[in-house]
């Protein structure tokens, strides 16, 4: 992956959020993601003044990652860069708004969930798609059975993503980093619980850190041949019989 897509995999959680009151809340969203070391935002268009929302959490955190999701045309590119806005998601694939987002060099992860999605996105050079809805189009099954046909691809899976399953996706090497709105729901946002907010995202990202590091360690060998020694090709190869399966 490049620069940009790594440093969104290592945070490997990205808040997808819905603020309908943006002059008074977004600033302060902001501080509280980034005080739960997730300074990343997917601001959606489904409420009117995202792109106000993206230039004030950008002005009040300007290290954060802060792009558009929901994007369903050409304006709205136009308005999340004008904000200061750093990439786009839309919900499902397609083609002029991804060359109109690469034209104008901002990245785009398009919503894949089908064989001939991840097609078309291999003519325009995509390392990362969003996959939506993910529970409800088959969730890491499928992405895992996507992946064997599509190894070059990275996935970012939104829908249907919790606490209780977030281990189980970031687990698989596929994923790029999971979207999410458990910890930036309604209830949360207009409640002001920004205390509240920063605690999920540090669960969020203790999962992350805690999962990764197991899967690591599974990656070493628990006995290396000492020096000299002869090793049979293949002894220290991780047992595989489905590719799909162990992605």
């Amino acid at each position: 992956m490049n620069k940009f897509n790594q440093t969104i995999s290592d945070i490997g959680v990205v808040p997808v959020i819905k603020l309908t009151n943006p002059e008074r809340d977004a600033a302060l969203l902001a501080k509280a993601l980034c005080a739960g070391d997730v300074p990343v935002a997917e601001v959606t268009f489904r409420a009117a003044g995202a792109d106000t929302a993206i230039r004030l959490m950008k002005e009040a955190c300007p290290e954060m990652i802060v792009g558009a999701g929901t994007v369903t045309e050409k304006a709205q590119i136009d308005a999340t860069i004008a904000a200061g806005g750093q990439f786009i998601v839309t919900p499902g694939f397609d083609p002029e708004l991804v060359a109109y987002a690469q034209e104008k060099n901002i990245p785009i992860y398009p919503g894949c969930t089908t064989p001939t999605d991840y097609h078309a996105a291999l003519k325009f050079g995509l390392e990362v798609l969003k996959f939506f809805p993910a529970e409800q189009s088959g969730g890491l099954a499928k992405i895992k059975a996507m992946s064997a046909p599509f190894p070059q691809f990275k996935v970012m899976p939104t829908g249907g993503i919790s606490l209780k399953n977030l281990s189980d996706y970031i687990a698989a090497p596929v994923i790029a980093a999971c979207g999410g709105s458990y910890m930036v729901t309604a209830d949360l946002i207009e409640g002001q619980k920004w205390e509240e907010i920063t605690k999920l995202c540090k669960k969020s990202r203790d999962i992350v850190e805690a999962t990764r590091l197991g899967r690591t360690v599974k990656d070493i060998p628990a006995e290396m041949p000492a020096s000299g020694t002869e090793v049979a090709p293949g002894q220290y190869a991780e047992k595989s019989t489905d590719t799909a399966q162990k992605i």
